[in-house]
């Protein structure tokens, strides 16, 4: 006998269309390449997700295929990280910290065929283009006013001009929720890198279990900044557990010092922030000689590496 309670698989998709209906006009708040502060909401990521995902459909990619990101932590990354895995083709973060040639081997053995970086970025694509053999279309993740005026790159366009011929009007296909939605390769190990291949099922069962109280205790009251990077190991789940409770986003961009950093916390509100003891020492350095306190933030996930017990003392005797 089987239960037919909540008989419908697990995809990712079914995240965004829950924050959309939901938490629509939470915001979503981006420090961009650009230099400025970009803010939308969750109902507008849906849609340009829908239209990433209808955007990839006219590029006949089969159900599957790589579509590889070298982009910081933003809106548009936040597009693509639903728009390509819930049409069941398979979201590549590749490490912009890797040495050229290693992103290009990655990018060959992953068999990417699309690839959207931000403009930080080019100067790597543009050593790179002419190694990855697989990867077909080139997206700067800008508008055109910011395309490079002279490039290399064959058929370069804006992700901005890409999007903007699509209505945002697209039904999530269904699928085994066992199909791949998202692939990562490790850095820092012996011979080349290996790759790590995630499941919509695993991926909303972590999203699950991160949001718990004994884990980060994300619901839809807080505003998480998520400093670590979206090209590793998925930002730890945030991006997905963020839209599994509708809860305010604030990505950095590429501005990891302690001053932005901590000028983003402050300004949008944020309640718990993530990151590695890199980014924390920089903050820390900051706050010290400048006598400054936290006015909102309440936890903070530090990971990736040891953390010195002098921090964890710090936030908690100095920082409440």
């Amino acid at each position: 006998m089987l239960g037919l309670m909540q008989g419908q698989g697990l995809a990712i998709s079914s995240l965004i269309q829950f924050a959309e209906k939901h938490h629509g006009d939470v915001e979503v708040v981006s420090r961009r390449v650009e230099g400025d502060i970009h803010r939308t909401h969750w109902a507008g990521i849906a849609k340009r997700s829908r239209q990433v995902a209808q955007s990839l459909d006219k590029l006949s990619l089969a159900f599957g295929d790589r579509v590889a990101t070298l982009a910081w932590n933003g809106y548009r990354h936040l597009e693509l990280y639903f728009g390509v895995s819930g049409t069941g083709r398979v979201l590549h973060t590749i490490n912009p910290r890797l040495h050229p040639d290693q992103i290009a081997w990655i990018a060959n053995h992953a068999s990417d065929q699309v690839l959207c970086f931000d403009l930080t970025f080019l100067p790597i694509i543009e050593k790179i283009h002419a190694h990855c053999s697989t990867v077909k279309h080139w997206i700067a993740l800008c508008d055109d006013a910011h395309l490079p005026a002279q490039t290399s790159i064959p058929g370069l366009r804006s992700y901005e001009t890409w999007l903007s011929t699509e209505s945002g009007s697209y039904q999530w296909p269904e699928f085994d929720e066992n199909t791949a939605s998202s692939m990562c390769y490790t850095s820092g190990t012996t011979g080349n890198p290996k790759a790590a291949l995630y499941s919509h099922r695993s991926t909303i069962l972590h999203a699950y279990a991160a949001a718990l109280p004994d884990v980060m205790c994300l619901s839809a009251r807080d505003s998480i900044l998520p400093v670590v990077p979206m090209f590793h190991v998925n930002a730890w789940g945030i991006p997905y557990s963020a839209a599994m409770v509708g809860a305010k986003m604030v990505f950095p961009g590429p501005a990891l010092d302690g001053a932005s950093v901590y000028g983003l916390i402050e300004a949008e509100g944020v309640t718990f922030a993530a990151g590695v003891p890199t980014v924390w020492q920089m903050l820390l350095n900051h706050m010290g000689p400048n006598a400054l306190r936290f006015s909102t933030l309440q936890r903070t996930v530090i990971g990736g590496s040891a953390c010195p017990p002098a921090m964890i003392q710090a936030f908690k005797h100095n920082y409440g």
